[in-house]
């Protein structure tokens, strides 16, 4: 007979999407990033070629606003790639000499909101090929932290105010201005951040131009606690998608 704990029932970490052939979806799977920052850097192509050479995932970014500074965004499936694969290219060759940003180190994992058509397009392959997209060159990427109040709000204001933001967002992706990766971070980041967000676009002033439409939505002026830091770069490599 259960006693005590035994009679818990686990919690359900599954991800969750809409109706699909007549049955919901499920998933336990999930598509991890994580962005490193660097100084003195003297060829970002010469660590993409590095990166190749490991078998790594992911993008090479050129700092926009230090000229020997680079990003280093890696994906995978498994959280165990970071540290398997990715830190020991981090730690020899071209690599080995370079100077960690810490204050840029951001990493999360896709979710789902549990409405979503495709639940595995959702997850996994949207997001990857959002980072890969060889058409898209330029990125910002930033972490956020709402505020407590945000939590305490009902689910339908919580949805209202969510579907002001995410409608900007799709009006600018409808026109190929810019598109956005979406990545929870709890317990992930440093600085205890919620969401990392990166916008990705074929030029540079679109992805500014969304930050700034999204400045006036109830969410980023009434209900974030922190915003940024901003690393901005443009593609010197990427992994094909």
């Amino acid at each position: 007979m259960k006693k005590g704990r035994e009679l818990l029932e686990p919690p359900d970490l599954s991800e969750k999407g809409g109706m699909k052939d007549g049955q919901p979806q499920r998933s336990d799977a999930r598509l991890f990033m994580q962005l490193l920052a660097f100084g003195g850097c003297a060829s970002a192509a010469t660590v993409g070629r590095h990166f190749a050479e490991h078998g790594v995932d992911g993008v090479i970014y050129e700092d926009a606003n230090d000229p020997r500074g680079i990003a280093v965004l890696t994906l995978s499936e498994r959280p165990e790639t970071f540290v398997e694969r990715v830190r020991p290219a981090l730690n020899n060759g071209p690599c080995a000499s370079l100077v960690l940003k810490p204050e840029y180190t951001m990493m999360g994992r896709t979710y789902a909101l549990g409405y979503e058509p495709d639940l595995k397009e959702t997850l996994i392959d949207r997001p990857r090929r959002t980072v890969l997209n060889p058409a898209w060159g330029w990125a910002i990427w930033y972490p956020l932290r709402r505020s407590g109040k945000f939590a305490q709000l009902s689910d339908q204001e919580q949805r209202t105010i969510l579907a002001e933001h995410g409608a900007i967002g799709m009006t600018f992706g409808a026109a190929d201005y810019a598109h956005d990766v979406r990545l929870a971070c709890h317990g992930l980041d440093r600085d205890d951040n919620d969401f990392v967000i990166g916008l990705i676009g074929k030029e540079l002033f679109p992805l500014s131009a969304v930050v700034q439409a999204m400045r006036k939505t109830q969410q980023t002026s009434l209900y974030l606690d922190r915003l940024g830091p901003f690393f901005t770069g443009r593609v010197a490599w990427q992994s094909q998608a």
